[in-house]
């Protein structure tokens, strides 16, 4: 996806199958460099764990290089990476006091004593827990056993932290907590991290650039707000934040103007960014919070009536279900302070948006 020299960590053409036939990661090359925060984002089975795995250690690539600060680690075992790991699990030792769990991987480095006692401290202080170490795992709730596996994966003052659906087993508000937590100690301490995690409000909060994988290839690489505002296939406009999808066929191109007859005979002015001729069929996406209700006369130039099908009150704004253009299922987010947050199910009111806003992308 990119190419450096002074990459940190470097995938180089790897593969890997499991039985010898079926690939579960296609000809990967990625580079990532030091102190940078990538997310390896996609569907289950899409290839994203595998290549955590295979970074650390845990599985061999088929074939390919894997490099590590400038060396090849493929045949390096995976306690000799200098890698630390958070999974989701945690993975503690119950019988260990929080501190000694701390202590393990230092004992297993040879490091003395009196550093091994300071260096505990310092990590469980940056997860704020510096008054826990002598109580068990048992003894605390699932947000704090998340954040001594955290403390136990940085104590060793490691290079490469690599993290496994780390926040999956904790609710809503525990895991937003740690999102922020894991981002502020990431950012303090400079260490480079490499994420994993199906889910990608955790990924577009926490990372400096995502990957997005499906199918065992990374569909796009990007920084959040790139890969929000500008996804550059279907897919990747599905899986990244809620997301309008039309159907239809290319009729004319004029630049970055591309004209769009849908399925039901509609019209729509799109921005061409996936297809390459007339005729070709496309998905055209579009952000529900870039739909405009009852838009000025001639602002833009996609316009259309559309019945308002279902209201879902959420706060800070109304999701508001209409049909149009040959779909009932349609989504438009209006503000909560809008003047027009007071429309009512069964209206028909007109919607409209941006070319600039409506990607046409390829068809699948």
């Amino acid at each position: 996806m990119s190419e450096s020299n002074d990459a940190f960590v470097r995938f180089i053409n790897v593969q890997k199958s499991y039985d010898g036939e079926t690939l579960v990661v296609k000809n990967l090359n990625l580079d990532i460099a030091k102190g940078e925060f990538v997310t390896m984002l996609g569907p289950s089975g899409s290839g994203k764990t595998t290549c955590l795995m295979m970074l650390a250690g845990f599985e061999t690539a088929t074939s390919g290089e894997i490099m590590l600060n400038g060396r090849g680690i493929n045949k390096v075992a995976p306690h000799k990476r200098g890698i630390g790991m958070v999974f989701q699990n945690y993975a503690l030792f119950p019988h260990m006091t929080v501190a000694e769990n701390l202590a393990f991987p230092l004992q297993v480095r040879k490091v003395s004593k009196a550093e091994t006692e300071q260096k505990v401290q310092r990590a469980l202080d940056m997860v704020q827990l510096g008054h826990l170490g002598n109580r068990r795992p048992a003894q605390l709730s699932g947000g704090q056993q998340q954040r001594v596996a955290v403390a136990r994966a940085l104590v060793f003052d490691p290079d490469l932290v690599l993290m496994d659906e780390p926040l999956g087993a904790l609710d809503k508000n525990l895991r937003e907590q740690m999102q922020y937590e894991i981002k502020h100690i990431h950012e303090s301490l400079g260490v480079t991290v490499v994420y994993v995690t199906h889910d990608q409000s955790e990924a577009l909060t926490m990372s400096n650039r995502i990957a997005v994988f499906d199918d065992g290839v990374i569909q796009q690489l990007a920084p959040p707000p790139d890969l929000y505002e500008r996804p550059l296939n279907a897919f990747v406009a599905a899986f990244i934040g809620e997301n309008n999808q039309l159907h239809g066929k290319v009729v004319e191109i004029k630049g970055d103007d591309c004209k769009v007859q849908l399925d039901d005979g509609s019209i729509i002015h799109a921005l061409k960014v996936n297809v390459d001729k007339v005729g070709d069929r496309t998905t055209l996406s579009l952000r529900p919070e870039r739909v405009a209700i009852a838009p000025p006369e001639g602002q833009y130039p996609n316009v259309f009536e559309a019945r308002v099908e279902e209201l879902i009150y959420l706060g800070d704004h109304i999701r508001t279900r209409v049909s149009l253009c040959g779909t009932d299922e349609f989504i438009v987010k209006i503000p909560n302070a809008h003047a027009h947050a007071s429309i009512a199910r069964g209206e028909t009111v007109q919607v409209g948006w941006a070319m600039e806003d409506c990607r046409a992308l390829d068809a699948s």
